[in-house]
């Protein structure tokens, strides 16, 4: 039987599918409050990635230490997390998962969303960290916007890098997948007049302002969200692998389009969210993702938050 790594904070329970061999967890979504808003982590699956061959800037021996002190491998599952920011006016989905394009792997968050309590028609405004597959793969199903009622918000650099297949010879071979795979998940909703396009930074919903995270991709942003005092910072792409990048932010990943500027910003956010001591959403550490940074040595480590049951703003 296929052995499934605890989900941090989760408080999932295993549940038999149709086949009495087969196992799923229950459905993935964790709740918190910010202030008056409530934040729902919603899952859309997980990915086993090669982190061996992936990353850059470390050993084979350091990353295998790195990752056995978290009792993984290099070869590691991959939390696929997505956000919503219910702010009582409107419901705002950060990030849309990969949709068909990991299979059985990702494309679980319309049915999660509707655990939740938020089925695909009740989201009012998509908000993208920027366009790869795993994070807009999921905005449009059977070439149709997702997200019917949403408008999908994205900073105007990725889609004219994405949908111009003049910059192809920009990205390594193993990215150039990703063009056709940005056409096919947001020509729909350009269809549809959903697509908004901005330049970070600027408050894209009330309480919710872009802020520009480039280097990943050339429209990569973060997402700052504010109330009552309190602060989260949405992040897509900042950290792929936790147990070693935090540590070493100079760690970087094929996944970028440009290194150097990939690893300056996640130096930076890192600094600035370890300094102002913001609550983080992380769209790749352990499922929910939610927690903090705190500076240590030369680096960082990750404060997991602590599980609750009380929602009560």
């Amino acid at each position: 039987m296929k052995r499934f790594p605890a989900l941090a904070l989760a408080g999932l329970l295993f549940t038999t599918a149709a086949a009495a061999d087969t196992w799923v967890q229950a459905p993935g979504y964790y709740r918190m409050p910010l202030g008056k808003f409530t934040v729902t982590a919603v899952s859309d699956g997980t990915v086993t990635i090669p982190l061996d061959t992936l990353l850059t800037h470390v050993s084979s021996q350091v990353l295998k230490q790195r990752m056995a002190e978290e009792a993984m491998t290099p070869q590691a599952e991959t939390s696929i997390n997505t956000f919503v920011i219910d702010t009582g006016k409107q419901r705002v989905l950060v990030d849309t998962g990969a949709g068909p394009l990991f299979g059985k792997a990702g494309g679980h968050l319309l049915a999660n969303l509707r655990a939740a309590g938020y089925p695909a028609e009740t989201i009012d405004a998509v908000l993208l960290t920027h366009v790869h597959g795993d994070h807009s793969g999921g905005v449009s199903l059977n070439g149709k916007p997702a997200f019917p009622n949403a408008q999908v918000y994205v900073d105007k650099k990725d889609v004219d890098f994405w949908l111009n297949p003049a910059n192809i010879g920009r990205v390594e071979d193993s990215q150039k997948h990703t063009f056709k795979e940005s056409a096919e998940a947001l020509n729909p909703v350009i269809a549809a007049g959903k697509l908004k396009t901005f330049t970070a930074p600027l408050t894209v919903v009330a309480g919710i302002r872009a802020l520009p995270a480039p280097g990943h991709t050339p429209g990569s942003v973060v997402y700052r969200v504010e109330s009552e005092g309190q602060a989260l910072v949405l992040w897509g792409d900042i950290i792929h692998a936790k147990a070693v990048q935090m540590p070493d932010p100079e760690v970087a990943i094929h996944f970028d389009v440009n290194q150097q500027q990939a690893v300056q910003t996640r130096e930076r956010i890192l600094a600035q969210v370890a300094r102002e001591g913001d609550w983080v959403a992380a769209a790749h550490i352990s499922f929910p993702g939610l927690g903090h940074v705190k500076a240590e040595g030369k680096g960082y480590r990750w404060i997991a938050a602590n599980y609750t049951t009380e929602l009560a703003h």
